[in-house]
C-alpha cells in the first residue's frame, strides 16, 4: 500500500456579516454546506489520517454569535426557493436540492463546528490569511502568528508545532520569529528553485516540500476536476445552482461519483511513494463537488499518515521567498495587478507601530493585511468587493487611531495576542 501525506488548509476570507450574494456571506455557507459537513463525515470514519488545518479567521468566523443561525437560514429557506424556480427547466436539479436539505440536517445535528473540527485539526495559521514575507516588521509578522497559536489553543487544545505559511509563502527572514513562537514543522512549495528534500533550517523550522507532480494531478488545468463526467462549477443557472456536467450534458450524480472513485485509484497509482501534497479544504464538495468522494477512497487505498519527517536535511542558503502562487514566488500579492494593496498594508502596519495602536485599530490591521484581498482582485475574481473590503479596513484602521473606545470589529480575532505588537 503506497504511503502519501494529506495536508488539507482550511480557509475562508472575513466575509461573515460583510455583504451576501453575489459576494460575501454566502460564500462561507456554501463552504460549510458543500465542503465541511460532508468532510467533518469522512474525518469521523478515518481520523488521525489527514494532516488538517484551520485558519484563525475561519474559526472566528465559525464561532460569530448567530453565523450557523443565518447558515441554517439560508439551508433551509433561501436554497429551496431557489430551487424551486429553476427546477422546472432543470429536472436534474433534484439531486442539488436534496444536498442542502442533507447538510441543514447534518448542520442541525453537529451544532457547534468549532466542537466537530476539534479532533481532527492539528496545525494553525496566520491570524488573517497575511502573507508573512510581505509583512514590513518582525512585530507585524509576531501580531499575526501568536495570535494565530493562541485562537487553535483556546479552541482546539494541544498544539504541537504545526504551522501553515498562508499561501505556502516563505522566506527564511521569518525562520527565527517562527521558532520564537513555537512552530516546529511547515509546508513550502520549493518547484522552482527545485528543492525535493525536507530540510531543517538553523533556528530549528523542518520545511517539507510539497510535491507538485502529485498535487498538480488533481489542481491544474488539466488535472481530475476537469473530466467531462464532474458537476460544472462555473455554468450556472440563473439563480447560480450547477445543472451540468463539464461535458456539457445534464448533471448525472451517479457518473460523476463514480468517476471520482475512479481517480482516486489512478491517483494512488501514480503518486509518488512518500509525497506530502496540499489542497485547500474548500476544493473537495465546494469548488469540486465529487472531490469529498475522491478523497475518501483515496483514504480507503492508500496508507495516509500524518505530514511528518525524520533526519531532515540542514536548510540550503540563499532560498529566495516562494510560495504556491503564480510564479511560485510573491507577485500574485505584490504586483501591480494586485492593486498596491501590499505598500497600503505594510503602511498601516508601520504607522499602527508608530502609534501604539490599541485592540480595535489592531483588528483593522489584521483584517487589512489578509491574503484574499489581493487575490481576488489580481484574479478579478470578485468585482469591486476585494477593494472595498481592503479600503473599509484601512479607513476604519485609521479611525481606530484617532477614536479611543470605538466599536469593536464584529468577531474577529477574539485571541488578539496584543503583547506581540512592540517594537524590539
Amino acid at each position: 500500500m503506497k504511503r502519501v501525506s494529506i495536508v488539507l488548509h482550511t480557509h475562508m476570507p472575513y466575509v461573515e456579516g460583510f455583504g451576501t450574494w453575489p459576494f460575501g456571506e454566502e460564500w462561507l455557507w456554501e463552504a460549510i454546506a458543500a465542503s465541511y459537513l460532508p468532510l467533518l463525515d469522512v474525518l469521523d470514519r478515518h481520523p488521525g489520517k489527514v494532516t488538517l488545518s484551520v485558519t484563525p479567521v475561519l474559526a472566528d468566523q465559525l464561532e460569530a454569535p448567530g453565523a450557523l443561525e443565518r447558515c441554517l437560514a439560508f439551508l433551509r429557506e433561501v436554497r429551496p426557493a431557489s430551487h424551486a424556480l429553476d427546477l422546472p427547466d432543470h429536472p436534474q436539479l433534484a439531486y442539488s436540492a436534496a444536498q442542502y436539505e442533507q447538510a441543514a440536517d447534518a448542520l442541525e445535528r453537529r451544532g457547534d463546528l468549532i466542537e466537530a473540527f476539534r479532533p481532527h485539526v492539528a496545525w494553525t495559521s496566520a491570524a488573517t490569511h497575511a502573507v508573512l514575507p510581505l509583512l514590513a516588521t518582525d512585530a507585524g509578522v509576531r501580531l499575526q502568528v501568536e495570535t494565530g497559536i493562541a485562537s487553535h489553543r483556546r479552541r482546539f487544545g494541544a498544539w504541537h508545532g504545526g504551522f501553515w505559511l498562508p499561501e505556502c509563502a516563505h522566506a527564511p527572514w521569518l525562520d527565527d520569529l517562527l521558532e520564537e513562537a513555537g512552530v516546529h514543522f511547515t509546508c513550502v512549495d520549493w518547484t522552482n528553485v527545485e528543492i525535493t528534500d525536507p530540510s531543517r533550517t538553523e533556528a530549528g523550522i523542518v520545511l517539507v516540500p510539497l510535491d507538485r507532480p502529485g498535487i498538480d494531478l488533481v489542481w491544474d488545468p488539466k488535472g481530475y476536476p476537469a473530466h467531462g463526467d464532474y458537476r460544472d462549477t462555473n455554468r450556472l443557472t440563473p439563480r447560480a445552482h450547477q445543472a451540468w456536467a463539464v461535458d456539457g450534458e445534464p448533471y448525472d450524480a451517479q457518473r460523476g461519483h463514480a468517476r471520482a472513485r475512479a481517480h482516486a485509484q489512478a491517483f494512488v497509482n501514480d503518486v509518488t511513494e512518500g509525497a506530502v501534497v496540499a489542497f485547500d479544504t474548500e476544493l473537495f464538495g465546494h469548488h469540486w463537488h465529487e472531490g469529498v468522494t475522491f478523497l475518501e477512497r483515496v483514504l480507503e487505498l492508500a496508507d495516509v499518515v500524518p505530514a511528518g519527517v525524520q533526519n531532515p536535511a540542514p536548510a540550503p542558503a540563499d532560498v529566495p521567498p516562494t510560495s504556491w502562487g503564480t510564479g511560485r514566488d510573491l507577485r500574485t500579492w505584490s504586483a501591480p495587478a494586485a492593486g498596491g494593496l501590499a505598500w497600503a498594508q505594510r503602511r498601516a502596519e508601520l504607522t499602527a507601530l508608530g502609534a501604539d495602536a490599541g485592540p480595535r485599530a489592531l483588528r483593522e490591521l489584521l483584517a487589512l493585511q489578509s491574503s484574499d484581498w489581493a487575490f481576488q482582485i489580481a484574479n478579478e475574481s470578485a468585482g469591486e468587493y476585494p477593494r472595498e473590503r481592503a479600503e473599509g479596513h484601512r479607513e476604519a484602521f485609521e479611525t481606530a487611531l484617532r477614536e479611543s473606545g470605538s466599536e469593536e470589529l464584529r468577531h474577529l480575532a477574539p485571541d488578539l495576542a496584543t503583547w506581540a505588537f512592540v517594537q524590539p
